[in-house]
């Protein structure tokens, strides 16, 4: 398909934003739909919020009905109410994840038993099969992959926003509701450069919903539905509805075609990358699957492995057919899921592709003619949205092509793990990434998501914004993570490679190195409550000023509590508006400022519009604020001499403004 740093080619080629996955689903479901039924449950309680603020500000949607939205007592109950609505012919959208999607199952069956054509907008989780973990999983949709519905999954926050419309458009093609499906924090809370689709092309390609659905309450012309059945007419009426899912193929294809006729943003039901001559290839569902085509790029350049990648973007209906045509001709591939169903022969993915290659054997109909089967191994992680790193992947191309197909696992303790052996940088060349250091409660993670966007805005780049989320309280350490490029960023883990590290608390010095990964030449900014340089170096353990030294590092720090103490117009806001502060430092620190010419005056405009984006609806006072912290973090950081750095005695130098 076609990045964002692409052109598209098509009549709506979109609307340049910076968002993340959730950002865009609330941009598509407030312009089509009518109503919203949802319970909080992270990581979708953003989507919820969001529409739940527009109904409440009395936005209507593209044909003129007021949004409404309805918080019900448990996912289960919302489930239900988005039932009622459809029933009386209402276009209408839920938000869940993890436990709250497992708690819907029974309702599910029931909206895709009455043909309701709801589109459910999943933020994937790990289910609580182990302990409690709010992060990536595939267990949730996995869970409820037999209820009759379409599935559909997102890689990235541009695929999310799309194929919410593509499957809302099917969904109401075939009278089958759908799941839109993205990995929950990963794409659900990292913000990227994407395409919002127009209003006008969506009022286009989705249609009214007066003109595309039909109530079941009509008392003239009345409907006979839920009802109860024996055994003369159960099984007549489940066979019957075959029907409509024979629909669901050609209206899925239908729907991608006429969607990428306007946009020129495509989506087949299984996407490929560099699988034409492919030998090796990672099947994967998800974010993983874009991390792993930035791995094909280095496996082909610098280990010359004939690597691919394959993504299935329909899991129901099962693109069987599709992925044998794509996958018959390897040597070996390896199955790759964000779950472990460790009491099956196979987790789900890899049972579907294997009964996909046995079908082909046996001469199905519709079915490529194969004689043989790629060797197939089968592995899991990412689970709770433990990381895959560039090196993890490596290592599984070079385990299929050693003829390995025992079950394996990436990045844990395990028998089963597969060693890591390199750790590569897969950015795009010219990019520069940051990973900062802070305390929950600093305020970092949406001063980051403000760096993003005033960096998109201003340097005409891609971003990509994310944290490393936690289900701990404020005030236990976080880190986040910040990318910015000429193109489209397509790796999804937590950075190894970076030009900027700055730590908003000093006493990340005392856990591990955060210097690690710090390129020649690199940046790095400590927080510091004195002027004097002297007084912080003292505080620097012997074993990261080496670290420092060999990367021959700028340093960088300033008292940014100080700042925000003088500038929050409440106490309440100091303590957040202090990684505000960072901002200023980022864009001092920052290449593309001086690459792209960029006037100060430039610079804080695109600050101040950036910053009523986020606290505008607060105040003009709190605005003005933040601003003031933001030039005050830019005009007066203060830069450790480099003589200071290169000493080890330290003694006797001045700091440089």
């Amino acid at each position: 398909m076609s990045k964002t740093d692409q052109k598209p080619q098509g009549k709506y080629p979109g609307i340049p934003a910076t968002t993340d996955g959730s950002g865009g689903v609330v941009w598509v479901e407030t312009a089509i739909s009518q109503s919203a039924c949802a319970f909080p449950i992270t990581p979708t309680t953003s989507m919820g919020v969001s529409f739940a603020q527009a109904a409440y500000n009395g936005k209507k949607n593209l044909w003129g009905d007021e949004l409404v939205f309805l918080e019900a007592e448990s996912e289960h109950s919302s489930a239900s109410a988005s039932e009622g609505f459809a029933l009386a012919g209402g276009r209408v959208s839920n938000f869940t994840s993890g436990q709250g999607l497992i708690l819907m199952k029974e309702v599910m069956y029931v909206l895709s038993g009455k043909r309701l054509p709801v589109v459910f907008n999943i933020g994937a989780r790990a289910m609580t099969s182990q302990s409690l973990n709010i992060h990536a999983g595939h267990d949730d949709v996995m869970g409820v992959a037999d209820v009759g519905w379409g599935m559909v999954f997102a890689r990235n926050a541009q695929e999310a926003t799309d194929l919410n419309l593509i499957a809302r458009r099917a969904a109401e093609a075939t009278d089958t509701p759908f799941m839109s499906i993205q990995d929950g924090f990963l794409t659900t809370h990292t913000l990227e450069t994407i395409l919002l689709p127009e209003e006008e092309l969506m009022k286009e390609y989705i249609g009214s919903p007066a003109d595309k659905l039909h109530t079941l309450f009509d008392p003239v012309a009345g409907t006979m539905s839920g009802v109860v059945q024996n055994q003369d007419s159960y099984m007549r009426g489940k066979i019957a509805q075959r029907a409509y899912y024979d629909k669901l193929k050609p209206a899925l294809l239908e729907a991608s075609r006429e969607y990428a006729r306007l946009t020129g943003r495509h989506y087949p039901l299984v996407g490929g990358y560099k699988m034409e001559d492919a030998e090796y290839a990672i099947v994967a569902l998800g974010s993983m699957a874009e991390t792993a085509e930035a791995v094909v790029d280095l496996m082909r350049e610098q280990h010359g492995m004939k690597a691919g990648v394959v993504y299935p973007v329909a899991f129901r209906p099962f693109p069987g057919a599709e992925l044998v045509e794509i996958l018959k001709n390897l040597k070996g591939m390896a199955i790759i899921e964000r779950l472990d169903v460790a009491a099956a022969e196979n987790n789900p993915l890899a049972a579907e592709i294997k009964a996909a290659f046995s079908d082909a054997l046996m001469g199905r109909e519709g079915y490529p003619k194969i004689t043989r089967v790629p060797s197939i191994a089968i592995g899991s992680a990412g689970l709770g949205s433990r990381d895959i790193r560039p090196g993890d992947l490596i290592a599984v191309y070079n385990y299929i092509a050693n003829g390995k197909t025992n079950y394996f696992t990436l990045n844990v303790d395990h028998p089963t793990a597969l060693q890591l052996t390199e750790e590569p940088d897969i950015r795009p060349q010219g990019s520069f990434s940051m990973r900062g250091y802070s305390i929950g409660g600093f305020g970092s993670v949406t001063t980051n998501k403000v760096i993003a966007t005033v960096a998109a805005d201003l340097f005409n780049v891609s971003v990509q914004a994310n944290s490393l989320y936690g289900s701990e309280k404020k005030g236990l350490p976080t880190n986040y993570y910040l990318t910015l490029a000429p193109e489209h960023i397509r790796s999804h883990c937590e950075m190894e490679h970076v030009e900027f590290v700055p730590l908003n608390d000093i006493n990340a010095l005392a856990h591990g190195n955060p210097f690690y990964g710090l390129t020649q030449g690199g940046t790095v900014f400590i927080q510091w409550r004195h002027e004097d340089p002297e007084s912080l170096w003292t505080h620097v353990p012997p074993h990261h000023k080496d670290s420092l030294r060999e990367a021959k590092a700028k340093v960088f720090y300033l008292d940014t509590l100080k700042i925000a103490t003088e500038e929050a117009p409440r106490p309440d806001l100091v303590i957040r508006m202090q990684g505000i502060v960072l901002l200023g430092v980022f864009l001092h620190a920052s290449p593309f400022r001086v690459k792209m010419g960029v006037t100060d005056e430039q610079l804080f405009a695109g600050v101040e519009k950036a910053l009523n984006k986020y606290f505008g609806h607060q105040s003009e006072k709190v605005v003005a604020s933040n601003l003031k912290c933001v030039i005050r973090g830019y005009k007066e950081l203060r830069e450790m001499p480099q003589e200071l750095i290169q000493n080890k005695k330290g003694a006797g130098l001045k700091s440089a403004v």
